[in-house]
């Protein structure tokens, strides 16, 4: 069981842009309608309704796999079944700021701290609830170590002349002359 819930702790630590920092200090709370844990080969399946919770971070899906490598690292995978996977985490700095994604499968790679999300795959951001910038296509790869992320039209990550668009939407950082809202913070 602890083996369980450091593999949770772990995979909520997968931040995605500047998530809250001290949510990797929190427990985790792993709620899920079925278990199966092989500590022989290092590999445990979450089912019906898996949510994860870690202090401002909450990730849903039907299932979750979550499989150790030889060297001690685990590589998890969330998929959605019949609904999309789900995550929502509050981020670093003033304000009610908030980033939330959804796609058909996020894989984490803890020892690349690499999150790829599959099949219409979407992250956004929000300040307090009202939607700020968005990205959105079949497939999206963020480094967390580099602040990093990647779009690609196709679902197995690379671009294919044909393939589907992805979709960008960037909030103007300023406000009109003569209006007294001022830019979010950290803009």
């Amino acid at each position: 069981m602890k083996r369980i819930i450091l593999t949770a702790a772990l995979l909520l630590g997968a931040g995605f842009a500047a998530a809250e920092k001290a949510d990797s200090f929190k427990p985790t709370e792993i709620n899920y309608g079925g278990l199966d844990a092989d500590d022989v080969k290092q590999i445990y399946t979450f089912t019906r309704d898996v949510t994860l919770t870690r202090g401002t971070l909450l990730m849903k899906a039907d299932k979750a796999v979550v499989t150790y490598t030889p060297d001690g690292y685990q590589l998890a995978t969330l998929t959605g079944g019949s609904k999309k996977v789900t995550f929502r985490q509050k981020r670093d700095g003033e304000g009610d700021q908030w980033m939330e994604g959804e796609a058909d499968r996020i894989v984490y790679d803890e020892k690349a701290e690499l999150v790829k999300m599959y099949s219409k795959a979407k992250i956004r951001r929000l300040e307090g609830k009202k939607p700020s910038d968005e990205v959105e296509g079949e497939f999206i790869s963020y480094d967390s170590r580099r602040e990093f992320f990647s779009v690609r039209n196709s679902n197995t990550g690379e671009d294919k002349p044909g393939a589907g668009r992805g979709t960008m939407v960037i909030q103007p950082k300023r406000t009109e002359a003569g209006s007294t809202a001022t830019p979010a913070a950290g803009k």
